[in-house]
């Protein structure tokens, strides 16, 4: 049993690369999807999504508020589909899901509604340790060298 979990965890270890890549795919795709509409959506939109810091008592500039947590879901999944200043990404993705879960559980809408952005947040801060991969635009730079 020893050396089956051995040889399974060769097997993982020699693919590291491509599932950082397969997870900088999906998951920036998806947050590219859902930055778009927030992004290209307006004042009313950006409005919206601002006046949700209102809970932490932030009520200044709902508009600019708004249009940055767009900005960083698109761009920061843009960035991080490419594994292009990867780090900084994950993190701006962090604090925006982190500060979308805590206005949710401030507002009262449950651990249901607000579990989403505490896995993806987590996600992210997780990505910021493991870093994009050899299979990125950082590593290709060489920002970063591959510890694997």
């Amino acid at each position: 049993m020893k050396y089956f979990l051995q040889d399974i965890n060769e097997f993982l270890n020699a693919r590291i690369d491509a599932a950082v890549l397969l997870f900088r795919i999906v998951i920036g795709c998806m947050f590219m999807w859902h930055g778009f509409p927030k992004i290209t959506g307006g004042v009313d939109v950006w409005t919206g999504l601002g006046q949700s810091l209102a809970v932490f008592g932030i009520s200044v500039f709902p508009v600019f508020f708004g249009f940055m947590s767009g900005v960083i879901e698109f761009f920061g999944g843009l960035f991080l589909f490419l594994g292009f200043f990867y780090r900084f990404a994950c993190f701006f993705l962090f604090v925006n899901m982190m500060t979308a879960f805590s206005t949710q559980m401030m507002s009262d809408k449950g651990l249901a509604k607000a579990s989403q952005s505490l896995e993806d947040g987590f996600s992210f801060f997780a990505a910021i340790a493991i870093g994009p991969g050899k299979y990125s635009l950082d590593y290709k730079l060489k920002w970063i060298r591959n510890k694997w």
